[in-house]
């Protein structure tokens, strides 16, 4: 995606209603991350492919281990700040729902990426891209919008469901 925020629309309609079987801020950041690689090689003007080893599905993976490690650690800073924006239920304990957020967040944006672009080298070492099909970029932008959109839904039926439920519970 050149337009970054279009892996927040899927993030949104997979984790928040998978949110009690994986950390679902750690997905929704891992699903994202993944464009620091462009970013920098713009931004720096470094001599390196935009699409270069994040954009593959080892990088990718190897990432999403960081990231999962590292959402683990801050748990319990971060913890308060994710049930108040109903993120989760209660604090995450779990490794293994960090470890499947992280690795599925960063697949899924090469999985997105991977029709797009021809620089991309998803199995990498091998260095041929079997998903490119620029044919599908307007249905993979549509995907990633009406996600979003559903995503956005399905948080405000979660905060006014949850805001009735305390209300009630008073």
């Amino acid at each position: 995606m050149p337009f970054t925020p279009f892996h927040l629309g899927p993030a949104l309609a997979i984790g928040l209603p998978l949110r009690r079987w994986i950390h679902a801020p750690t997905f929704i950041i891992a699903s994202v991350a993944v464009d620091v690689e462009p970013l920098l090689v713009l931004v720096l003007g470094l001599s390196y492919p935009l699409h270069g080893y994040l954009h593959t599905f080892l990088g990718a993976a190897i990432l999403g281990l960081a990231i999962a490690y590292a959402m683990y650690l801050l748990e319990g800073v971060f913890a308060k700040l994710w049930r108040g924006l109903l993120l989760e239920d209660e604090a995450c304990r779990s490794v293994k729902r960090f470890i499947i957020a992280g690795i599925s967040g960063t697949e899924l944006h090469v999985l997105l990426d991977a029709p797009l672009y021809t620089d991309i080298k998803p199995l990498y070492p091998y260095t041929h891209n079997p998903f490119f099909n620029p044919s599908l970029a307007n249905a993979i932008y549509g995907l990633c919008l009406y996600a979003g959109i559903a995503g956005i839904a399905y948080y405000i039926a979660l905060a006014v469901s949850t805001s009735i439920r305390r209300s009630r519970s008073r």
